[in-house]
């Protein structure tokens, strides 16, 4: 007569571990999107003018003084340096500032772009 195996009890450990590598990359990567929405309070201008379409870069500075470029947080100035290097000198460049953001950090921004002989950049403005 033929011995039946007796059945090893399911282990669920491993399914366990699966589930919390799953669930760590879905939080770590809605917070990656989440960085995308950066709340920028443009200054009020009564001439402004219709945004350009070839922006080739956005450089976004928030009330803290915080830079982003294309919704990327920058540690250092000198990042914003190597995204510049990269750049050619006739790509649009768009300033996004907010109106609280300090003028320092306005002006370092513009100071790199002319480090950089890059010239042709607007700064976003909203309609008065």
């Amino acid at each position: 007569m033929k011995k039946i195996p007796e059945r090893t009890p399911l282990n669920i450990v491993p399914f366990i571990d699966i589930m919390l590598v799953l669930l760590c990359i879905v939080l770590s990567i809605s917070s990656f999107i989440a960085q995308g929405k950066i709340e920028v309070h443009l200054p009020a201008s009564s001439s402004r003018s219709e945004p350009e379409k070839q922006v080739s870069l956005i450089v976004e500075a928030d009330a803290q003084g915080v830079v982003f470029v294309d919704g990327n947080k920058l540690n250092k100035v000198s990042q914003l340096r190597e995204h510049l290097a990269s750049l050619d000198p006739k790509q649009h460049v768009q300033l996004r500032l907010d109106e609280q953001c300090s003028f320092a950090v306005f002006i370092s921004i513009v100071d790199l772009l002319k480090e950089r002989q890059h010239e042709n950049f607007s700064i976003a403005t909203k309609q008065a």
